[in-house]
């Protein structure tokens, strides 16, 4: 990892850390062993910690580069001090930390370092921090940030029937997070984003200090955490959350449609249609194999449903057959596990941390604010997907969305935008040069470029992806040039800016430190 600039900060010097020598990692080890149990810190010598290291990992394609140059340590904390600990040890022997709570990031920047044998690193793993307290009579959360989005879900809608939370449609994605880099999901057209939903928060900020609530923060830093991607300005412990409203019943429905059913024209249609619809119906599309499948969410009952798709979506064809009404708490397993929820318990889906590493896989994303036509969506059906197998997913905005202002959050993607698109390219990486992306999903994200949002062109910082840019280093010092290239795809031109002043104010010697993290904003800009 680079070193980074030594800036002036209120009439002083303050260094970044230097690259740590063996000497310092083993002065940080002894220096975590003062207020941490040893078996919360696992070093590579440890039969414990490769399975440690690995079992966060979402996607197989991170895993030889997480292992071939693995982290320094990975301390699991149990309580505040020990967070407090690694991050003051790390500070003192330049050792940086890299944050983990769910180990969905789809460049594995939590837990790795994209350069071999470079600056020694050490691990937080939040994931023993995963208390829930749900008070009903004030619709609120404390959620801690080692949370799953499926235990959260559970413990909402345990301890308070008719509350629920916006967030992600996967179960074990982290709150810690979906939140800090905003948190989309069916619910969002209804009630925003997760981080819309937040009310307060505790931290541990770049000196090891706790900022037990919103007030310790000042509101610059509690802008920026909601939104402004993990990693950044210190480590949340715990969410203050708004639970939202939902229905006892709730109606989930998917409907498929193949090219030669007039799937190209019913994409077509969707665009400006989902994002149109009243708030509380979300239909979203998944594209594969050239077949289109329409998923939706309704906070109501089905006949609703299918009388607003018959008066306001004919083409779909969508009929009650096609419904399914359920409990919110139900549709959360059921879009994301499908009929194992009439075989297993909720609990224990929803609460199940690991998943079974599958293919290999690369994400980008995009924004759409004017309808593509129906012939380019044919072209984009019937892309060669080669030794891949792609998939889009279009989720709609509109609704509430349409109604918060870009700079309400850092995260700006707002009225302007019909839908964003995920890409997601699926290989076998364990074939003869498997370890070599495929080219369906940089060749289509080439074709889109006319299509989509431009100056920036618009991605959303929760599908990471290294290909927008990197952080460079010049002369010694992070070029806060290259930071933009990526930044202002995911946050907009204002509120990079933004986020780059405040790290100047709560981090200035860039202690907290990635491939795409936020840099110190120069006084010279």
């Amino acid at each position: 990892m680079a070193l980074v600039l030594t800036v002036c900060f209120l009439g002083f010097f303050v260094p970044a850390p230097s690259v740590a020598s063996p000497s310092n990692n083993n002065d940080f080890l002894r220096c975590l062993s003062t207020n941490i149990p040893s078996q919360l810190v696992l070093t590579p010598s440890s039969p414990s910690f490769t399975p440690l290291l690995v079992s966060s990992i979402r996607n197989a394609r991170l895993v030889a580069p997480a292992t071939a140059s693995p982290p320094l340590c990975i301390v699991t904390p149990t309580n505040t001090s020990h967070v407090q600990t690694a991050v003051r040890c790390g500070r003192r022997h330049s050792v940086r930390v890299r944050v983990r709570s769910g180990g969905h990031d789809n460049e594995g920047l939590s837990y790795r370092s994209t350069t071999p044998n470079g600056e020694a690193f050490a691990v937080i793993d939040l994931t023993k921090l995963h208390a829930v307290h749900v008070n009903p009579h004030e619709a609120t959360a404390w959620v801690e940030t080692g949370a799953t989005v499926g235990e959260l879900y559970y413990r909402i809608a345990t301890a308070a029937p008719g509350l629920g939370f916006p967030a992600s449609v996967c179960p074990t994605v982290g709150v810690g997070g979906i939140i800090s880099g905003g948190g989309i999901g069916l619910m969002m057209r209804k009630y925003g984003l997760s981080a819309d939903n937040v009310l307060d928060a505790s931290m541990v900020d770049a000196n090891g200090n706790l900022l037990a609530d919103k007030k310790a923060m000042g509101d610059d830093l509690f802008w920026a955490i909601r939104g402004g991607g993990g990693g950044n300005f210190g480590i949340v412990l715990s969410w203050k959350l708004r639970l939202v409203p939902v229905p006892p019943k709730v109606t989930f429905f998917k409907v498929a449609k193949i090219m030669e059913q007039g799937a190209v024209d019913t994409v077509t249609k969707w665009q400006t249609l989902a994002p149109a619809l009243p708030d509380d119906l979300t239909v979203r599309v998944v594209i594969q194999k050239s077949q289109a499948n329409f998923e939706s969410l309704y906070l109501g009952n089905c006949s609703t449903t299918v009388a607003t798709m018959r008066s306001r979506f004919p083409e779909l064809g969508m009929t009650s057959a096609d419904c399914k009404e359920m409990s919110w708490l139900q549709y959360t397993a059921y879009i994301y596990f499908g009929d194992a929820i009439n075989s297993k318990p909720l609990e224990g889906l929803l609460l199940n941390r690991s998943t079974t590493l599958g293919p290999f896989v690369k994400n980008k994303s995009d924004y759409v604010k004017k309808a593509l036509t129906k012939e380019t969506w044919k072209k984009i059906f019937l892309w060669p997907n080669g030794a891949a197998s792609g998939q889009l997913i279009l989720e709609p905005h509109g609704g509430i969305m349409d109604r918060i202002g870009a700079a309400k959050i850092p995260f700006p993607h707002r009225s302007s935008v019909l839908y964003n698109i995920q890409y997601v390219e699926l290989w076998n990486g364990k074939e003869v040069g498997g370890n070599v992306t495929p080219n369906w999903i940089g060749s289509l994200y080439n074709f889109m470029t006319p299509y989509v949002s431009k100056n920036p062109r618009g991605a959303y910082v929760n599908y990471r992806d290294l290909d927008i840019g990197a952080n460079k280093v010049v002369d010694g010092v992070i070029s806060y040039d290259s930071a933009k290239v990526w930044g202002e795809s995911y946050f907009g031109p204002e509120n990079f800016r933004r986020l780059a002043e405040i790290k100047r104010k709560v981090d200035a010697s860039d202690y907290f430190q990635s491939e795409q993290s936020v840099p110190p904003l120069p006084f010279n800009e």
